[in-house]
C-alpha cells in the first residue's frame, strides 16, 4: 500500500486571513475562487502577479470546462504561473488541481481521466476548503465529468494530492443548513464505504471510525453552527479523504456518479438521494443517515423521474464503468449482483 499525503498543513481558527497574503508575496499566482465569495473576498486583484478567477460552481467541473480554462490562462499568460490556489468546495479543489494538473503535463483533461496516467508533478497548488465534507483537500483524485464519454471520472494520481492546505473551519459557517448537510454526509459515507469494503486496512479503518463519529456527534447535537461542530466537521473531512485514500470508495459514490451524468445532479445531493436505496447493503449506516437527517429536519430530493429503458440502460452504463470501488463494496463479481433487474430496483428506490 502507497500513501500519498499533503505536504503541508495549516490549521487553526480565523487563520484564513493571517496566511493568505504570505501566500502572494513572490510568485506568479493563479487565484481559484467558488463564484459565492465574488463580493466577500476582497482581498485579491488582478495584477501581473495573480489572476484571478471566479468558477460558476453550480455544475461540476468537467474536461470542457478545464480545459477552457487552461486555455483562458494561456490567453492571459499565467501558463508559467507558479502556484495555483483554490478557495472553495469540491469543485473549485477539484479544478484547482485538474488546472495544476494540465500546466505541467501536455494535452487535454480527458487523457488523465484514470489511474496514474499522469508523468510529471504539476503547479505548486494550495487547497482552501470553504465547506467541509468533499475531502477534495486530501484526497489524490480530481474528478471531472465527461460529457462527449458520459462518464464522471477522475485524475487519481500521486500527482493530483495538494502541496499545501489550510483549514479554517470558520469559513464554512455562512453555508446555508441544507448544503452543509449534503456535503458533510459525504465524509459520513466515505467513511463507512471504506469500513464496509473488501479493500479496508487497518490504517484506513482508524481514520474511517473517527471521522464517522465526529460526522455523527455534529449531526446528533443541537448547534450545528457552533465553532466546536465546525471544527469537528473540517477534522472529519480531512480524515473521511485520507480514509478513501488508503481504501476505496463503495456502492454509493458509482450511483451518484450516474446521478451526476444522466441528470446533472451535484455530488453530495446525489449520494444523499442513493441513500434511500441503500438499506440492502448498508444497514446499520443507512438508518443512522437518516437519523441525522431528520434529527437536523433535512430534506432528501427524490429521482421522481420515470425510468424507462433508455434511461435505465444510460445509468447502469454510468455506474458500472467504477470496477474499483464496486470490487469494493461488493467483489469480484459486483455485475452479476448489480443485473439490471436489481439495479431498477436500486433506482426505483431513489
Amino acid at each position: 500500500m502507497e500513501i500519498f499525503n499533503v505536504k503541508k498543513i495549516c490549521k487553526g481558527k480565523n487563520i484564513f486571513f493571517e496566511i493568505i497574503k504570505d501566500k502572494l508575496k513572490y510568485k506568479k499566482n493563479i487565484i481559484l475562487v467558488d463564484f459565492f465569495f465574488k463580493n466577500k473576498i476582497k482581498l485579491f486583484k488582478n495584477n501581473k502577479k495573480n489572476l484571478i478567477i471566479f468558477l460558476n460552481t453550480s455544475n461540476e467541473p468537467s474536461t470542457d470546462s478545464i480545459n477552457n480554462l487552461i486555455n483562458f490562462i494561456k490567453e492571459k499568460k499565467f501558463e508559467n504561473a507558479q502556484q495555483i490556489i483554490a478557495i472553495g468546495g469540491g469543485s473549485t479543489l477539484d479544478s484547482g488541481k485538474a488546472i495544476s494538473n494540465l500546466l505541467k503535463n501536455k494535452g487535454n483533461a480527458e487523457k488523465y481521466q484514470g489511474w496514474d496516467l499522469l508523468k510529471k508533478p504539476g503547479v505548486y497548488k494550495i487547497g482552501i476548503p470553504t465547506i467541509f465534507g468533499t475531502g477534495a483537500e486530501t484526497s489524490k483524485t480530481c474528478v471531472l465529468m465527461n460529457k462527449k464519454k458520459n462518464l464522471k471520472l477522475g485524475m487519481n494520481s500521486k500527482f493530483s494530492v495538494f502541496d499545501e492546505i489550510i483549514i479554517d473551519p470558520l469559513l464554512s459557517k455562512t453555508v446555508p443548513k441544507n448544503q452543509f448537510f449534503y456535503t458533510a454526509m459525504d465524509s459520513y459515507i466515505h467513511s463507512f464505504e471504506s469500513l464496509r469494503g473488501k479493500f479496508k486496512n487497518e490504517l484506513s479503518d482508524s481514520l474511517a471510525t473517527e471521522s464517522k463519529k465526529l460526522v455523527m456527534e455534529v449531526f446528533f447535537s443541537n448547534n450545528l453552527k457552533s465553532t466546536d461542530s465546525l471544527e469537528k466537521l473540517s477534522v472529519a473531512s480531512y480524515l473521511g479523504g485520507s480514509a478513501i485514500g488508503m481504501s476505496m470508495v463503495g456502492l454509493v459514490h458509482p450511483l451518484s456518479a450516474s446521478l451526476s451524468v444522466v441528470f446533472n445532479i451535484k455530488h453530495c445531493i446525489g449520494n444523499c438521494i442513493v441513500m434511500r436505496a441503500m438499506k440492502k447493503y448498508y444497514p446499520a449506516d443507512y438508518r443512522v443517515f437518516w437519523k441525522m437527517a431528520k434529527k437536523q429536519k433535512i430534506t432528501i430530493p427524490k429521482l421522481n423521474i420515470a425510468l424507462n429503458e433508455d434511461i435505465l440502460e444510460e445509468l447502469i452504463n454510468s455506474t458500472l464503468i467504477h470496477s474499483k470501488p464496486l470490487k469494493n463494496a461488493l467483489g469480484k463479481s459486483y455485475k452479476s449482483i448489480l443485473s439490471k433487474r436489481e439495479m431498477k430496483k436500486i433506482y426505483s428506490l431513489m
